[in-house]
């Protein structure tokens, strides 16, 4: 059971952001993040959007620091990866 953490460099809203993964399942990573008090609306599609300054707090708690790159090769090799759908990718 691993949880997995990406360095906060995405931008959005003002500031950077993390993604946080699982590469075994959603309901493991659903229950990372409550326990964290992430909010379920922090979770987009196979992920979880955390706010920099939660960074530190995810590592404490476990989360396995990892280059974006691999975030995405986790994702894709656990079978776990959801891409956009055509309409999301036209309002981004």
């Amino acid at each position: 059971m691993t949880v997995y953490i990406d360095p906060p460099t995405w931008p959005g809203h003002g500031r950077l952001w993390s993604h946080l993964i699982s590469d075994v399942s959603y309901a493991e990573l659903h229950a990372f993040a409550a326990r964290l008090g992430v909010p379920r609306r922090a979770f987009e599609r196979d992920h979880y959007d955390l706010p920099a300054h939660r960074y530190d707090d995810a590592v404490a708690a476990g989360a396995v620091e990892v280059r974006s790159r691999e975030v995405v090769r986790l994702l894709h090799a656990s079978g776990l990866r959801r891409r956009k759908s055509r309409a999301q990718q036209g309002s981004s």
